[in-house]
């Protein structure tokens, strides 16, 4: 019997000491403001820039209706699983852009779970589906839009051929590592916060995108955009 309290306190222990670690490398997923979140969007194109396989995600982009990102989430949790983080997307008609418009990315899975992992992603909207679920106030992905790993390599080969499938296609970058990965199951919900942040007035996802993307705020991320289009195979 006290083997048995004993097991159960350093299992408790345990798990009290990983959860307290998880929340605390998690805090900083949650940005200080708008402008972080942009200027760290910028930071996460020009480290994918450097990456071999990049022509492949820029030849997607090139023929995007829209781009979002996620500048850090963080994937953490012991048994159950859960992963957070702000982002924001900006729009593309006629060859101008429009936006931004900011939301979250999250969601929880089950299964044997250990410790902390800090991704960051780019998400390539590829039709109008895409982006309603950027519009919506809550959509989750692979339920409501297709989503799938951006193709790399030969399979960005097998996608210059135009016909792409999936609503969406993420890119993700994590320690120095760059590749596609899916993100089916995860959640978007519009940050009412953060847009009225940046716009200064309450506005809806739908409305945001609507408006011409020249403030000075913006872009700069507008011309990291246009440089990766230019990698484009």
């Amino acid at each position: 019997m006290a083997e048995n309290i004993k097991t159960g306190s350093i299992i408790r222990a345990v798990w009290w000491a990983v959860t307290a670690g998880a929340l605390l490398i998690a805090a900083p997923v949650f940005a200080s403001d708008a402008s972080s979140l942009i200027s760290d969007s910028i930071g996460i194109l020009k480290e994918m820039a450097k990456q071999d396989d990049v022509g492949d995600m820029a030849h997607v982009i090139k023929g995007a209706e829209a781009v979002a990102f996620v500048p850090s989430m963080v994937k953490a949790g012991l048994i159950v699983g859960g992963e957070y983080g702000e982002g924001l997307i900006l729009r593309k008609k006629g060859g101008k852009w429009y936006g931004p418009s900011f939301y979250n990315l999250g969601g929880g899975s089950l299964g044997l779970q250990i410790g902390v992992q800090k991704i960051a992603f780019v998400l390539v909207v590829n039709n109008e589906a895409g982006v309603e679920a950027f519009i919506k106030s809550k959509t989750k992905l692979g339920a409501d839009a297709s989503v799938a790993a951006g193709p790399v390599g030969r399979r960005g080969e097998a996608a210059t051929d135009g016909q792409l499938k999936a609503s969406i296609y993420s890119y993700s970058m994590t320690k120095g590592l760059f590749a596609g990965v899916s993100l089916e199951g995860s959640v978007i919900s519009v940050s009412v916060k953060r847009n009225k942040e940046y716009w200064k007035k309450d506005i809806t996802a739908d409305d945001a995108l609507k408006q011409p993307a020249t403030d000075k705020r913006i872009l700069p991320l507008i011309k990291e955009i246009d440089d990766i289009v230019k990698k484009a195979k």
